[in-house]
């Protein structure tokens, strides 16, 4: 599927209507989207998006994020994208709340992004299965030690990650 085959929750003129993706993003559209944080002994699972994602590609995002399609419940499609993107079933996603943004992402493209965030807290024995159409690399990083990395060369890392860690970090870790 290309970004214009997928139709995602959009704004237009005040109602909930069925966009495509990549429409959505050059228009800059306030849309719904899913964030999420695997978690395991400290650690935040982060990934390196694929050279081949059609913007910011290369850069670390967290866990997973995406945009539920029309019609998709969020923890539904949270736990979708988690298997579709990193071969993770089973986790039980705690939602942390809502975050509202609107960044730049290169090429002319924008999120503005009305986000559910969910927690999940892997086991020790977690597989990974990267799908490397969407991932290209997989870390564990102290949350600490992601601040620090961010604050050194903010941009390997994707607009949205340095926004959740730097205004919203206390909702979704406390």
């Amino acid at each position: 599927m290309t970004p214009t085959d997928i139709m995602i929750p959009a704004w237009i003129d005040g109602t909930l209507t069925p966009v495509e993706k990549l429409a959505a993003h050059q228009r800059g559209l306030r849309h719904l989207a899913v964030s999420v944080f695997v978690m395991r002994a400290g650690k935040i699972l982060i990934q390196q998006r694929a050279l081949g994602k059609y913007h910011t590609p290369g850069l670390w995002a967290n866990t997973c994020c995406t945009h539920p399609e029309w019609g998709e419940a969020a923890q539904a499609c949270a736990n979708r994208r988690l298997d579709e993107e990193l071969g993770i079933t089973g986790l039980d996603l705690d939602h942390r709340g809502q975050v509202e943004y609107r960044a730049e992402v290169g090429n002319g493209l924008i999120e503005h992004e009305l986000v559910e965030v969910f927690l999940a807290e892997a086991p020790a024995d977690l597989l990974l299965a990267p799908n490397p159409a969407e991932v290209m690399a997989t870390r564990w990083i102290t949350p600490a030690a992601l601040a620090a990395e961010i604050a050194a060369t903010p941009t390997l890392f994707t607009p949205w990650l340095r926004i959740y860690l730097e205004q919203h970090s206390s909702m979704i870790f406390d």
